[in-house]
């Protein structure tokens, strides 16, 4: 809350730091690929297929499997989402990405008032991540990584549908039917089926205690 508000340090992405591409930052600047001036790839006559030389293979652990072109598209994008800056939020996201940060804040004192068995925490918890996405619907302009945090965002509320009190009234006994009923009607389904539902309710509890 203070990097937003006193930093302005806009949308807070998941995770908050771009994280270190370690290839790229063990790359050699631009023409110290090699000392003899040689060319780091061949295309094929006939099949135009771009190879890189023998001379300039990395070693195996660090050997990026792509073509060079790629692997320098990959680079060129690395730079740009470690050189852009924040999107200045105006006072409706500010307030919209305030309640998202203070959720969990929110949640936990919800619990203590209602405990775990109480709808109200769940609802509180919904009610504020809906109207988080809600006021930064309309926002234009946000950076890629921005627009990746409100996808992300987006799909996680399907997990409410795996959050108790919920799970424990409606979505348990649903869930456990469908992949039995896949395990019986698809072959080779239950290797995977049998073992999920065996392994579902302790991730559910353990799920259960972190989530916020």
């Amino acid at each position: 809350m203070f990097l937003l508000i006193w930093f302005k340090a806009g949308l807070q992405t998941s995770p908050p730091i771009v994280p270190l591409d370690r290839e790229t930052q063990a790359q050699p600047p631009d023409g110290e690929h090699s000392g003899s001036g040689q060319e780091q790839s061949y295309v094929g006559k006939r099949s135009h297929r771009v190879v890189r030389t023998l001379q300039n293979t990395p070693s195996l652990h660090s050997r990026h499997w792509g073509a060079p072109q790629q692997q320098e598209r990959r680079q060129q994008q690395h730079r740009e989402e470690l050189s852009v800056t924040p999107t200045p939020l105006g006072l409706q996201e500010t307030i919209a990405e305030s309640l998202y940060i203070a959720r969990p804040l929110l949640h936990l004192l919800s619990l203590g008032l209602w405990g775990q068995r109480s709808w109200k925490p769940w609802l509180l918890s919904g009610v504020v991540d809906v109207t988080s996405l809600s006021l930064l619907s309309d926002r234009k302009g946000l950076t890629r990584r921005e627009r990746l945090e409100l996808r992300r965002r987006t799909i996680l509320l399907l997990y409410y549908l795996l959050r108790s009190p919920f799970y424990d009234r409606f979505s348990e006994a649903r869930i456990l039917f469908l992949l039995q009923l896949l395990a019986d009607h698809v072959p080779g389904v239950g290797l995977v089926t049998k073992p999920l539902m065996d392994y579902l309710p302790a991730w559910q509890k353990i799920y259960f205690y972190s989530w916020g």
